[in-house]
Formats: C-alpha cells, structure tokens, sequence
C-alpha cells in the first residue's frame, strides 16, 4: 500500500481546529441558590454523562470526514496482482489492418495471435477493434468468446496509413469513459512509419496496460510506385504532347533493373526500364498521354519483384473535354482588356477556354447559360434587360466577374453585386503615385498561386461598402480591391481596379498570367476536385447552399456508401478505400476520382525493440508481454474512491447527529391547572428519581 501525493497529509494538523471548537462550545451551567422549589414544575433532564456522550460523536464523526478527505487528496493505493483484477478488466483486442498488413500472411498472422489470446483468457470481459487510420470497434464488451471469436475473423484487410498516436487517443478516451483498468493488446507489423513524431503522443492512460504482439520482428524489402504527375483534365483533341513522371522507390532494396508500364482503361500504351538505386529512387517520364474523350483510369505499374504486391501500382484518373466557352463584355471602345484576358487565358489554360469578346451593345442577344463564366470589363452603363439576364444566370449557378475599371465611377452602385460606391480613388494624385496591395487572403486559389500580387502598382480603384461579401484583397489604405459574393446558386467576383494597364500595371506583371487562369478555373467550376486522392482524404460533394441537390456516389466496388438522407445532406465524404470513385456531384458535376494508399505504408521497416520496451513500460527490453507475464505484474489499484465513500457515509452521519442533538427541542405545552393553585416542582434525572434540590436552606 502506498500513497500518490504523501504530502497532503501534512493537513492533519488541521484536526486540532476542529477538536478547539467543540472545546469552546462546552455547556458550563454552574448551580444557583434558589429560595424555594414550590413553584418549579416537575421536568426531566437530561443527564451530563449522556450529553457528554452525544458531543463525542458528533466530535468524532466529523474528525472522520477531515481525516478522510486529507487521505483522499493523499490518493492511497495497493498493489495488486494482475490475475487478482482479472474480473474487473477489460481485454480489448486490437488488430492492425493497415495497408502494410497486405504484405504476405501479416494480416492472418495477427488474427491468429489475436485468436491465441482469446483462448488463454477464459470467460473474461473482452472487446475486439481493428486500427486503421482510426479506430474500428468490431463488438461491445463481452464475454462470449463464440461471438469475440467470430468479430476477429471478420476483420478485412484495409488501405489506410496506421498511426499509433491516433491510437493512443481513441485509447485514452476510451478509459476515461469506462474508468476499469484495461489490458490492451495490439497484433500489428510494428511498422516504424506508423510512429509519432512526438513520442509522448503515444503515451497510454494509467489504467491500460499496453501488450504488444509484433507478426514480423525483421524489414523487408519493397519496392513501390511512390507518386505520379500527370493533368487531371485535358481539353479538346489537338493538345501537345502530355507528359506523366513516375517515382520509383526502393526501400532497403538493392540496386535493380524495374520494368514500368503505362496503362490507360486497362490497355498498356507505353513500357520502359529503369534502373533504382540500392534503397533509392528513379524517375521515369511517359512524353505522350492519350486518353478518348469522358473519363478514363490510368495506372503506372511496375513488375511485381517482392511480397508486397499490392503497391506496385498508383492510379489517377483523366476527363478529356471540350474547351468552355467564356464571355466577355467590354465598352464599345475598350480593346486592352480583350487582349491581355485573351493572351492570359491562351497562354496558361492549356486552351481549356474559348473567349469570345463583345461590346456590351451586342450582349443582348446573347444566352448566358451557354457560357461557362462571363467577365463584365470596364462597363459604364449595363442595359436592363441585361442586367436582368446576367443575375438570373447567376442565381441559377452560374458565375461572374466584374472589372469596375474607370467608367463605373459614375454610378452609385456596381451592377448586379449591388456594392454601394462611396468615392474613388485617385492614386495619381497622392505623393507615390500609385499604392500597392495590403491585406490578402492567401487561401484563395488565384491569390496564393499569383505570388500575392507582390509589386502590383494600382493608380485607381472604386471605395465600396463591402456589406455581406467576403474580401479576399485590400489596397495598402484598406480600400477593398478583390471581393466575393454568393447570389442564389451562383457567385460573383468583383474586382475594384480594372484589368487594362491604366487603372494599374497588373496586366504587365508576371502575377497576371496565373490569377487570370485561377480565377477562370475557380469560375468555370473545372478545376478537378482531384484525378488522384490519397486514402481517407475528404472530397467536397456540395457547397453550404446547395443543400437540397442529391448526390450519387459509388465506390470502388460499385456499391452506394451514402444513404439518401446524407446523399441529400452531405457536404463532404471520405475516401475510404484505394481504388476508383465516380461521384455526381450536387451542382450535375460528373467527376471520377483515383484513390491510392499513403506512400508511407510500401516502407516495411519495423520499430526497434528498446522503443517498443519503452511504449509499453517495460525497461528490460522486451517486445511482448506474455499473458502469464502480465497476471503476475503488480498493478496500483487507487482507494480514492473508496475513501470518497467514507467521507460522503460520514458526512451524512454527521448531518443527522448534528440535526438531531443541537436543533431546538419544543417543549411541552404546560398542563392547565385551577385557578388558585399551585404545582410543586421537583427537579428529576433522566431516570425518574427525585434529584436533591440545589439549596436545601429556604
């Protein structure tokens, strides 16, 4: 028996101040001479032995409480035997299946071992889970072992990256909520890259005793197709040649000669060999991609060489289309931002975009609808029946930007945005001439992939009322440069300079080039949510306003994960497994995403044993705690709570004595006598005898 903080007991001598004030409060009655006892009616009193009685127990029920809450803050306990515990412990079993447990028979050597342990248990309380990223609870706490049997067999291998802090957390919330010591084993591959980076991340609770069954104790080999760098879309027929660049990996491999192949819709369309280093990389390049039009599923495949075949392939997926069609609407004599939008979109979108420019004389007769986004440059006066065009377009999906320029100075407020224009801003006129920007948002894609407009100088710009738009870039004055705003279904971007090389020097400025192509991108909807995701990454289904539009989702092996609750609800699903997902997104967005395994996962080298010693606790270095080893281990079993109970039994005592003893009694209502006469009164003990009065003498 021990105790965990002994030096709250140094607070006992705090018992004195209860013991000094019972001291004070002692009765001191000394008797008085009276001239005659005629007239005292006759009472009993309580004798002083009885009352003295009652003082000590009262004394001493609250002394208790003191003293035991002193030992409880001290948090005694006793050491244990882990077999004396064995009933109040929970077994929880924890197989890893990991991407790596693919690898050979890991993953059926772990669920043997896990099998191994259930049967030396007997009819002990057991739970069975399986650690992937996260973990899996397979059953409840039981103890039929048929049904803990069977939830170990059920465990299917899986794709994700093992994390053991991920572990540890799910682990350590787990025992906060049982609150009964827990006897952890976990069957895993021990893989070194499933580490913390912060040991203390791993760190186990007190009342879990961490036991670790490691199915293979050596690294092996691997080689992997570590990543892939090919376009997500292409557009029309007559591109340039479309590079892909593959990695090839080796992990404490030797020197070898890897044969890898190109493989589009299931077709090998290109081979080459290449040399890897010993426990090194090589990078091979493909010069021609063709994929048909739609959707197609591409692989990098290297020739199987080792046990661990599941990863010598990395898919990613290719939507070849048409370019969309883009609308510009300028003033009738405005021919620069025609010719910088234009050389932009050319130069950087690989022709994913067909611009086609009018003057806003000749907009009337134009759909919106048949354009993939529309830019309002430099315009000083929107027709209505435009005005009305362009917002019904937007509300129903679609997007536009607007250039304010100089003409729109003019108005009160920018069309369609509806942004209130408080004055403008003449930079030519200040002592620098010109201002840079300020305060940017960098999360925005056309701002961080623009170097953040760094050098830009702006000559003019429009002061607007933001209002509830959100502001993506402020000038150095904090003038509202660059803002947001969703319009129904659609969203509008506002640009308070202009996208000539008068307002500003921005169409000048390398920074141009790449925000043009980001804003096209974001405006048009076609930059892909992703050709290739890793696994358990999350794709975006719908936005916040789009809650009422279903989603279709299939998985990799054609089932619909999501039920129709949440395929009208979600706005976010996670990419579970490797392989292929087609997904219909809320906006009619048809999409097809690859999914691979964490790279991490191909690299097969364990944890050293002293590490594994460490994490479980055990400084003698070894791996695996035997179940016989552990029933013999002492284990601290805390008292706090049993001392708790005694303090909370004592103080209701305390309560009930105190309340009992020194409430006020009521007395009794006196007997009514005749008039004219007397009762004598005698005083009696408790016992009923006659006591002597106090002064014989009258």
């Amino acid at each position: 028996m021990g105790l965990s903080a002994p030096w709250f007991l140094a607070a006992l001598a705090g018992i004195a101040l209860p013991l000094y004030l019972h001291l004070l409060k002692r009765l001191k009655s000394p008797p008085k001479p009276v001239p005659s006892l005629m007239l005292y009616e006759a009472r009993s009193v309580s004798s002083t032995r009885h009352r003295r009685l009652q003082y000590l127990l009262l004394l001493s029920l609250r002394l208790l409480v003191l003293a035991a809450l002193i030992l409880a803050f001290a948090n005694p306990f006793i050491n244990r035997n882990s077999a004396t515990l064995a009933s109040n412990r929970l077994t929880l079993l924890v197989v890893d299946n990991s991407f790596s447990m693919r690898a050979g028979t890991r993953l059926e050597d772990a669920k043997a071992a896990a099998m191994s342990v259930l049967a030396s248990k007997g009819p002990a309380r057991g739970q069975i889970a399986s650690f992937g990223s996260q973990l899996r609870l397979m059953t409840q706490p039981i103890e039929d072992q048929g049904a803990l049997r069977a939830a170990v067999q059920a465990i299917q291998p899986g794709d994700a990256h093992g994390n053991f802090a991920e572990l540890a957390r799910a682990i350590r919330a787990m025992a906060a909520s049982i609150q009964t010591p827990v006897e952890l084993h976990l069957f895993s591959d021990m893989q070194r890259t499933e580490l913390a980076p912060a040991f203390p991340d791993m760190a186990m609770p007190p009342n879990v005793t961490l036991i670790t069954h490691a199915v293979v104790t050596t690294a092996q080999p691997n080689w992997t197709v570590e990543s892939v760098e090919a376009p997500g879309q292409l557009w029309g027929r007559d591109l340039k040649p479309v590079h892909v660049t593959a990695v090839i990996a080796g992990y404490l491999t030797p020197a070898a000669q890897r044969t890898v192949s190109l493989m589009v819709n299931g077709k090998t369309t290109a081979m080459k060999t290449v040399a890897v280093p010993a426990n090194g990389r090589a990078t091979v390049d493909f010069p021609s991609l063709e994929v048909p039009y739609g959707f197609s599923r591409c692989e990098v495949k290297i020739d199987s060489a080792d046990g661990f075949p599941a990863d010598d392939l990395r898919r990613f997926a290719v939507e070849r289309s048409d370019p969309q069609k883009t609308l510009l609407i300028h003033n009738y004599g405005d021919s620069r931002s025609p010719l910088y939008i234009g050389a932009a979109l050319s130069a950087a979108a690989q022709s994913a975009f067909l611009l086609e420019s009018i003057n806003v004389n000749e907009a009337a007769d134009r759909k919106p609808s048949n354009y993939g986004f529309i830019i309002l440059s430099d315009v000083n006066s929107v027709p209505t029946l435009l005005e009305n065009s362009l917002t019904d377009y937007v509300r129903n999906g679609g997007s536009l930007f607007i250039a304010a320029g100089t003409s729109a100075g003019a108005r009160l407020q920018i069309p369609i945005f509806n942004a209130r224009i408080t004055s403008t801003r003449d930079y030519t006129r200040t002592p620098d001439h010109s201002i840079e920007t300020g305060e940017r948002d960098t999360s925005f894609p056309a701002i961080a992939k623009s170097n953040g407009w760094a050098g830009v100088k702006f000559f003019y710009a429009l002061n607007v009322e933001p209002g509830d738009a959100r502001v993506i870039a402020r000038l150095a004055d904090q003038t509202p440069l660059l803002l947001e705003k969703r319009i129904g279904e659609g969203r509008v971007l506002l640009f308070t300079s202009g996208l000539d090389n008068l307002t500003n020097d921005f169409p000048l400025d390398p920074s141009f080039v790449p925000f043009i192509e980001q804003t096209a991108r974001y405006l048009a909807a076609s930059e892909r949510q992703g050709g290739a995701r890793p696994v358990d990454a999350f794709l975006e289904l719908r936005s916040a306003k789009e809650q009422a539009q279903g989603v279709e989702v299939t998985d990799p092996q054609g089932q619909r994960p999501l039920t129709l609750g949440e395929a009208r609800s979600a706005q976010s699903f996670q990419l579970t497994e490797a392989g292929y997902y087609q997904i219909r997104l809320a906006n009619g967005r048809l999409n097809e995403v690859a999914v691979n395994p964490d790279p991490k996962e191909s690299n097969l080298d364990v944890i050293p044993n002293d590490v594994l010693a460490l994490w479980q606790g055990n400084a003698s270095g070894e791996t695996a705690a035997s179940p016989q080893a552990a029933s013999t281990r002492k284990t601290p079993q805390s008292l706090w709570w049993y001392v708790m109970l005694i303090v909370l039994a004592a103080a209701v005592a305390e309560s009930a004595l105190a309340a009992r003893y020194l409430g006020t009694e009521r007395a009794p209502e006196a007997e009514k006598q005749p008039a004219g006469t007397f009762s004598a009164a005698r005083e009696t003990s408790s016992a009923g005898t006659p006591s002597p009065p106090a002064n014989p003498s009258r």
